[in-house]
């Protein structure tokens, strides 16, 4: 399932695995890659998008995942076009997208284009069809069964109510959302964006932007990019009304640090309009209004969108700061009407608010009078601290112009200090909120007029504090020099100059990608050469991509010998021809590759001196210019490795290090190669020792049971011999009765039918351990009948089994026919039960081995061995298959027996090998094809 967001670690895995790939192989990772790098870098994620629809073009694909792999890539497009502010074109490529989901039923496509199509609607202003969106793509999450995206899309939902209605959002969302819960990163970004914006609508401006830091945090892990930037400007926000304009102005240069290299309009001019709000609030108006007046060119094409009306709310205070109150009227009423468009009970308030200050100053004060109590009371009504602070302090400047009667329990002297007072009263309960220090101006203003002037003071002295608190030297420096970069990147653009810087960055990038690519290429490389286990094709992957990289006319690999003596020359290429083995001691005076392993360190000639033309060796060219570089692995010196060109000058640092690099990637994979061939040659001894071993283990087992029949056969033949001397003597002498004859007959019946039971048991055995004698030595595949073989190989094990005190159940049908190889299966038995004598019971007597098969399905065989022993540790699990592991090291554990069994049946009989342990005892369990796999005659397959 495509997941919504993913995170870095994520993203970055998919980034490795696609390194290595070539064709359409890098379909699978493609996709996935392309769509979460959509908001990371939707350049990057276009050229991806467009690679798949080629490769896919190309694949041989069901029509239903090339349709949704097409629609998905559609769906990568239509949300960068969104990001970019082409919203017509987005929504047209999120319908066709739809389309085809629609087509085959994908729940999940259809929940994320719904998704996409409620963002559109927001910068469209559409807020009834966002919440339709919305809607619908929490329904299709659902029916999918992806929580995570419903849940996602409910947070969206309640954000975006709370906005309109806190009181009706809190009680319909408040309890569908647990802070404590742990959840997704991509879904904690929107849980905590919907307690943010709540706490901001109830006045709890400390709690809110510890709630926006969270969800920023959340949005960046999972590449949310345009959440990540949207929750930083509004971290920024609530640390300005907090009058902690540093912090505000530090967090605003991260969400444009975000914003500004994506181009994305809206977010770039969500910067601009609240680094407008931040620099006017520290009193630069000119500057807050140039930023303004560029934020709301970049939105105008959004104009129905929240952006626009905040920044139509900025302008507003913007003109009233400057006392150009008929622009503040125009703007806010505006904002209103954006407000019952947009239906959202802030932008309402502050509507009310502004036009209610504006007003008041056009001499319109009973018409400012009506909206200032209207804001006072939709505040309050919200729980909006910030919200009634400034509609209280518009009333208060309305009854210091008009006189009006006294407002109901008034205790102040008069209506003007009595909304102060109220105002000062719900500043204070703003956790963490700074009281700005014209609130206590205003307030001492009025209390000097009346002549209360240690009242007066008191204010004044609160008002200084609050001021030295707020508007510190460093956050206003910190404004201007934003200001001042803005400007300066606005002139840059314009001169000669930022061409000149753009056009070195363009080659600065090139060479950089160049570089890039080149250490994208090695790393492939060197994932290729190391996976080699054969030396021969260790060389064979060196020549060809050094010829591909350098100019190389002649390549070669030398070998230190095993007395440590010469330099033999494993490999060698010149001119495409192979070179003739040759070695060169390690004492050589003058030869370079002698000198190279040495001295441990590069050898580079770039110019070869002609008089050591006279010692090329003969049959080889004279190079112009030659490298040789160690091939060390830690500390130990496997060879050296050279490359030579027909030209002075051919190696310069790039390609050195290019050779290099190589050469570190050879000595490894050689290195390799040379500890698995050593690991092969012990194995190999190691199962034939093991082989030998079992053998001589059945022969005398076998021994041991045709002691008991030949035995018991020798002893009756010895009575009956002394029956018959006895009857020749009777014959012979006072003569034979009837009665006499008789007896002997019976006797002699008797014997014969125990004799000939025990000689065909004997027989019997015999033939078995003829047979699996045959099977152990040769491997040979033939046609046999499990029933019968499993009982030969039981009945040259029952010895020890007796012996032990144990007792085994054999429940294997009689007529399952194998196409297969009997030597090798029994091998893999014989294991299993010596494994279980030795392991599972632990000296005591009275154990219960059980061997049963069946055929659950045509054409594969379930056989399982199963003891009531005291069971595998669990450490142990997960190791009981490696060669050499056991727990009975020295007690008669070779730690093979289990090893040769797995390579037996996965490789040999073309099965499946599986465990399963607990404290009463341990299964085994063989799934085998009833005609195992075909190898080739001339290279039998490895069973070690």
């Amino acid at each position: 399932m495509q997941l919504l967001f993913a995170d870095d670690d994520a993203v970055a895995q998919w980034e490795l695995e696609l390194l290595p790939l070539r064709g359409v192989m890098r379909l699978p990772v493609l996709l996935p890659l392309a769509w979460h790098l959509r908001q990371r870098d939707g350049k990057r994620a276009q050229e991806l998008a467009r690679e798949a629809a080629a490769l896919a073009s190309a694949a041989q694909l069901p029509d239903i995942a090339r349709a949704g792999l097409e629609a998905r890539l559609l769906l990568v497009d239509a949300e960068i076009r969104w990001l970019l502010g082409e919203l017509d074109v987005a929504w047209a490529l999120a319908a066709r997208a739809m389309e085809a989901f629609e087509t085959h039923n994908d729940c999940i496509g259809r929940a994320d284009t719904h998704w996409l199509k409620a963002w559109i609607s927001v910068d469209r202003g559409n807020h009834g069809q966002r919440d339709a969106e919305l809607e619908a793509c929490s329904l299709w999450a659902h029916q999918a069964g992806d929580q995570q995206r419903a849940t996602i899309a409910d947070a969206v939902q309640a954000r975006w109510a709370a906005l309109r209605d806190l009181h009706a959002a809190t009680e319909r969302w408040g309890s569908r959302f647990d802070l404590a819960e742990d959840v997704a990163p991509s879904v904690d970004c929107w849980i905590n964006d919907f307690f943010a914006i709540a706490a901001s609508q109830a006045g709890d401006i400390g709690n809110s932007a510890g709630f926006y830091i969270r969800s920023h945090e959340a949005a960046l892990e999972t590449g949310q990019v345009r959440a990540a930037a949207t929750a930083a400007i509004n971290i920024a926000e609530k640390f300005s009304q907090l009058n902690d304009h540093h912090s505000g102005l530090e967090w605003m240069q991260r969400a444009m640090e975000l914003a500004k290299p994506t181009g994305w309009p809206r977010s770039i001019g969500s910067c601009l309009v609240h680094t407008a709000d931040i620099v006017r609030r520290l009193g630069r108006l000119d500057a807050a209004e140039d930023l303004l007046r560029e934020a709301l060119v970049i939105l105008a094409p959004q104009a129905n969108g929240r952006t626009y009306a905040i920044a139509l709310q900025h302008l507003g205070e913007l003109c009233l700061d400057k006392k150009d109150y008929g622009e503040a009227l125009d703007a806010f009423q505006r904002l209103s009407e954006r407000a019952e468009a947009l239906q959202q009970g802030d932008f309402k308030i502050v509507a009310l608010r502004g036009q209610a200050h504006a007003l008041c100053y056009l001499n319109r004060s009973l018409e400012a009078l009506d909206m200032a109590q209207l804001a006072v009371e939709r505040a309050a009504r919200h729980h909006n601290a910030f919200h009634h602070v400034a509609a209280l302090r518009v009333l208060a400047l309305i009854h210091g112009q008009l006189q009006l009667s006294a407002p109901p329990g008034m205790e102040a002297p008069n209506a003007r200090l009595h909304y102060l007072h109220k105002a000062l009263e719900a500043a204070q309960t703003i956790k963490g909120y700074t009281v700005p220090g014209d609130l206590y101006d205003a307030l001492g203003a009025e209390y000097a007029r009346l002549g209360d002037f240690a009242r007066a003071y008191e204010m004044a002295t609160a008002a200084s504090a609050a001021r030295e608190k707020t508007h510190t030297l460093e956050a206003t420096s910190r404004a201007i020099a934003m200001q001042v970069h803005h400007q300066t990147e606005q002139a840059r653009a314009e001169g000669l100059h930022h061409r000149e810087l753009a056009m070195s960055e363009a080659r600065r990038a090139e060479v950089l990608q160049q570089t890039s690519k080149l250490l994208e290429r090695l790393s492939a490389i060197g994932q290729e050469i190391t996976t080699h286990l054969d030396a021969g094709a260790v060389f064979q992957a060196l020549d060809r991509h050094t010829h591909a990289l350098l100019s190389a006319n002649t390549f070669a690999v030398y070998l230190v010998d095993p007395a440590g003596r010469q330099l033999e020359r494993a490999f060698g290429v010149e001119a495409g021809q192979a070179l003739p083995r040759n070695a060169i001691p390690l004492v050589h005076p003058s030869a370079y590759t002698a000198q190279c392993l040495r001295e441990r360190r590069e050898v580079y000639i770039d110019q070869i001196p002609a008089e050591r033309d006279s010692t090329v060796t003969p049959g080889t060219a004279a190079s112009r210019s030659a490298l040789y570089v160690p091939l060390l692995v830690g500390e130990r010196a496997l060879g050296v490795m050279t490359v030579q060109a027909m030209h002075a000058n051919a190696y310069g640092e790039r390609e050195r290090l290019i050779f290099r690099t190589l050469c570190a990637y050879g000595a490894i994979a050689l290195d390799n190669a040379l500890a698995y061939r050593q690991l092969q040659e012990a194995q190999s001894q190691l199962v034939s020792q093991q082989k030998l071993a079992a053998l001589g283990a059945l022969m005398a087992g076998v021994a041991h049971e045709l002691n008991t029949p030949i035995g018991n056969s020798l002893l009756i033949a010895s009575t009956l011999e002394q029956k018959t001397t006895e009857l020749e003597e009777v014959v012979n002498g006072r003569g034979l009765r009837k009665s006499e004859l008789l007896a002997f007959i019976d006797d002699a019946r008797t014997a014969s039918t125990l004799v000939m039971r025990g000689l065909h048991s004997a027989a019997d055995l015999v033939s078995s351990f003829k047979q699996v004698a045959v099977d152990r030595t040769t491997e040979q595949r033939r046609i046999f009948n499990l029933h019968q073989v499993t009982h030969e190989v039981v009945a040259t094990v029952m010895n020890r089994i007796r012996k032990d005190g144990h007792q085994i159940e054999f429940e294997v049908p009689e007529l399952i026919m194998l196409d297969s190889y009997p030597g090798p299966f029994g091998q893999v038995i014989t294991n299993l039960i010596n494994n279980a004598l030795l392991h599972a019971f632990d000296r005591r007597e009275g154990g219960q081995l059980h061997l049963a098969a069946a055929t659950p399905q045509e054409g594969r065989v379930l056989i399982s061995f199963t003891d009531n022993g005291g069971g595998i540790a669990p450490e142990n699990l997960t190791r009981i298959f490696d060669p050499f592991f056991t727990t009975k090291l020295g007690q008669g554990g070779s730690g093979l027996g289990l090893s040769i069994s797995y390579n037996i049946v996965t490789s040999l009989l073309g099965g499946q090998i599986a465990v399963d342990s607990g404290a009463t005892g341990t299964t085994f369990t063989l799934d085998l094809p009833l005609s195992a796999p075909r190898h080739d005659p001339e290279r039998p397959a490895t069973i070690y």
